[in-house]
Order: structure tokens, then sequence, then C-alpha cells
């Protein structure tokens, strides 16, 4: 769909192009999402929604309500405007449950495409598989059961070898839990265990449960939050069944109230999540997933991965999204891939599936480099920590962030990396960062120190080999980084002059 020409003349995305645009009309919210940077892990450069709770009378009265009709229909006139104006062509606007199961769901799509847009209406089938081609995105190799919580529906998809299997829409949103329990948390958990003995889903064989949507998310900043954890992006929070049954309890009975103190919980989540939880407890105990992931990525990002060539799909997400942020931080992806070449055999990766974190220490160490001095360590460990990056766990943002701290020779690493890796993890990924900090120390990065220069492991000595036209390039500074590499691999530092290295 096109509402106006491709013009970010002004640049008001500072380096990353709007080239997507999503509109999801949910039963609580209509949102308005614009996506730039890599195709593979798009970043998110405009946020923005309307609480119009279009699925509020559904279960009363089958309509979509008349004053949330007009207030989804303001902000899609302001949406229609901001598009506009961005000039960003590629526009996709999905209905899902509520607008499905009303009566007037025809006549608010038509109000709809009067502002210029061009609606698509979801069945309940399309939802669970797009959100479940989210969840693939986000968690490549995901095994398991997808549980899409909207408003006005619950969306369970199983997942497994990157593909979703049947899946199933049921009339339990966050909108619905309420009329289902009559405002009594036993008779809700009594009518959820009934209609789910119904389902046809199963979680496969030794499969995980990933839960997708905003009333999840806030029952994960609710753990975070009482687990004083650092980290603060709930995405990829992972519960054993046995943590997530404690943690659903404590909520189902917590008063609204007392959740809204928490500074991270709107109030419509927290009117929300007691029911949420009591829903939770009874899919824990249905399908017995061997753990419970919360997915950030659902539908709208579902819509971007689905409609990815097959080798888009199939790149890193980590990588991909770490080498855009890099970019535009003055950390090309092919500096780092040099840098990373040059400093591989003396600090290599110790485990498999490490290289991939190796290569993103490496890019986000290089681009902490080029901010203030006073800045580096805290804000590269932020990056590390609290970015949403794809397809990383705790312990490999607490090795991204030990290795700009060795790159910045901050070797006391903080409390906070400590609890979320074991050491052996951190000091491997420490003497990366070191390996990086003498690298570009070495030659400013400049590509022909790259090459007339070599560090090798031979024999108990860290070998550091200088063509000798760049010898000179050895002085004090460089002589201190090889040697505290070097005494953090328990090897003798040793430099040698050569006349031309070997290709």
């Amino acid at each position: 769909m096109r509402l106006g020409r491709r013009d970010d003349r002004e640049g008001l995305f500072s380096g990353n192009k709007p080239h997507r645009a999503i509109i999801d009309i949910g039963s609580n919210t209509v949102r308005l999402v614009v996506y730039g940077g890599a195709p593979r892990a798009p970043g998110i450069l405009l946020n923005e929604k309307v609480q119009a709770r279009l699925g509020r009378d559904i279960g009363r009265d089958g309509k979509l309500a008349k004053d949330a009709m007009h207030l989804a229909l303001d902000g899609l006139a302001r949406y229609r405007l901001l598009l506009h104006d961005l000039g960003i062509e590629r526009i996709d606007v999905v209905a899902t449950a509520a607008v499905r199961d009303a009566s007037n769901g025809p006549a608010f799509l038509k109000k709809v495409r009067a502002l210029g847009f061009a609606p698509r209406l979801l069945s309940g089938e399309d939802e669970a598989i797009t959100s479940a081609f989210g969840v693939i995105g986000a968690f490549p190799g995901a095994h398991g059961l997808v549980a899409d919580l909207g408003g006005g529906s619950l969306e369970l998809v199983p997942v497994s070898a990157e593909a979703p299997g049947d899946a199933e829409s049921l009339p339990m949103g966050t909108l619905r839990l309420p009329e289902l329990g009559g405002g009594d948390r036993a008779t809700l958990k009594g009518a959820l265990k009934k209609a789910l003995r119904r389902s046809q889903a199963a979680t496969p064989e030794n499969g995980n449960l990933y839960l997708v949507g905003g009333t999840w998310r806030a029952m994960a900043v609710y753990a975070m939050e009482r687990a004083g954890t650092v980290l603060t992006d709930p995405h990829g929070l992972t519960l054993t069944s046995e943590e997530a049954l404690s943690l659903t309890r404590k909520l189902a009975r917590s008063a609204p109230a007392r959740l809204h103190e928490m500074p991270r919980i709107s109030t419509m989540r927290s009117q929300m999540l007691p029911d949420a939880a009591v829903l939770l407890q009874v899919l824990v105990k249905r399908f017995q997933p061997r753990r419970l992931i919360v997915s950030a990525w659902g539908l709208r990002e579902g819509l971007l991965y689905s409609q990815l060539e097959p080798h888009v799909q199939a790149r890193d997400p980590l990588i991909s999204g770490v080498s855009n942020f890099a970019i535009q931080r003055g950390a090309p992806p092919a500096l780092a891939t040099r840098v990373a070449g040059w400093t591989v055999e003396a600090a290599p990766p110790l485990r498999k599936g490490d290289e991939r974190l190796r290569m993103a220490a490496t890019m986000l160490s290089l681009a902490a480099m080029q901010i203030e001095p006073n800045l580096r360590i805290a804000q590269g460990i932020e990056w590390a920590l609290q970015k949403r990056w794809l397809a990383i766990d705790n312990e490999g943002r607490a090795m991204l962030a030990a290795a700009i701290c060795g790159n910045g020779n901050a070797l006391d690493l903080p409390a906070e990396l400590k609890r979320l890796a074991p050491a052996e993890a951190l000091e491997e990924a420490l003497c990366w960062g070191l390996a990086t900090r003498l690298c570009r120390r070495l030659g400013a990065r400049s590509m022909r120190s790259l090459e007339a220069s070599r560090l090798s492991v031979e024999d108990g000595k860290l070998v550091l080999r200088l063509e000798r036209d760049r010898a000179a390039l050895y002085a004090t500074p460089t002589e201190k980084d090889l040697n505290l590499l070097a005494g953090r691999l328990d090897l003798k530092p040793a430099m040698e002059v050569v006349d031309r290295l070997p290709d």
C-alpha cells in the first residue's frame, strides 16, 4: 500500500531509513510500528498506540462500541498523516479478533478503507500462524507451542523445524476472561480447564511454551522486578514450569492497584494480569512445557519475517542486528571481521556456538570506542545487557559486556555480569576484548597495520610479528597491551620483526 513517496531527506531517524510500517488493529490497541535497519533484525523507529479497546463489548453484545471505533479511527487518521509525511511506501494494515468477531466489523473496515488504508482481516488461523513466524524469526530452531494472548482471543500453534503446525484460535482473550470467570478466579480456572480439554493443540515432545502478547510481557516485567534482575527487556525471559506456577499463584492473588505501583506496568495491564495468571496456570498444567519463553516478536514481526526471502531468513539475527547497530557507530562489519580474524588465534572461541558471540562482541567493542572515554564502558555494557538483541541468552549478553570491558582495560568486571555468566565464560570474553584492544591500538584500526602484523600462539608464547617497515608501531602502550593479554592467557609475550609476513 502506498500513501506517499519515499522521502527521508530530513534524516529524521539518524541513519536508519524507515522502510516498513505495520498497523495492527487489535482488540485492546490500535498500534503503528515503523521499522528500519536490517531486514532480518529490523529496528523499531516509531511505536505508537491508541488504547481503543475495540473488543470490550464483543462478549456482551457482539459489536464494536461506537466510542471505541471513533477513538480507533481518530488514531488511524493521525497514522495516515504520519506515514504520508515520512514517505513510507510499504504499509501493512491487519485487523484481528475484535473486528473479526463483531457484527459491525465490516462497517468499521469500510471506514478504515475510506481513510486510504487497505486493511486485511486475519482469520484466527492466519493470526496464529503469523505470530508463530514471529517466534521462529526471534528464536531460530524454536520448538514447542506458541500461545499468543490478545484482547479477543488466544492463538495456539505448534512450531518445529522452522515451520508452524496446525493453528487454533480460542475466545480467551484478556477482555473476555472476566466474563468467563464472573469475577471469581476459581470459576475462571474451571471454565478455562474445560475449554482447553477440548483443544486439539499439543506441545511437541520436550518443547517449550512461547508466550506472545503484551500481557505476557507485563507478567515477565513483574517477574523480573521481583527477582531484582539487572536486565530490563522481557524478551527472552525463560522460566521453568515450577517458576511459572509460583509466579502465577502470586499474581492471581494480587490486587490490580498494587500491580500498577510497579512503574513499568500500565493501568490496563495491571487489570488484566490476575486473570491472565490463572490462564497461564491452566496452560502450564495442560501442556507441560519444558520451559516458558517470553517473545516480544509476534504478529507484526511475523508479517515481516514471513515475507523475507529464504536466504535472508537464514541469516543470524544477532549478527544482523549488531551489524546494523555498529555500522552507524563507526564500526563497519568489514573492519570488525578483519579485527576478529587478526585476534582469533590468540583469543579463539572456546565453546561451540561462541563464534557468533565473539563476532558480535568485536563489533560492539569497536563501536563503543567511538564515543566519549568517560562513557565507553558504561554505555557499552548497557548496549550488551539492555538492547533487544535476538537469539542470545543472559550468559551471552554478559559475555558481550565482558568483552567490551576487556577492550577498555576495565578488568574488574561488574558484579551483575558475574550473576549472569560463569567465571570461565567471562574470562574467555574478557580475553576477546583484550585482543581487540591490542589490535586497534597497534595501528589505529588501519588496514595496513592489520596486513603488516600477526598475532599467534607458539610454544607457550604469545607472539606479535610485525613487518620491518611497521616495526615502529610497537611502542610502550602496545607492549603493555601484549603483556596484559599474554598474562591472562598464561603465556609469555614475544615480539618479532620480519621482512615480510606470509600471505
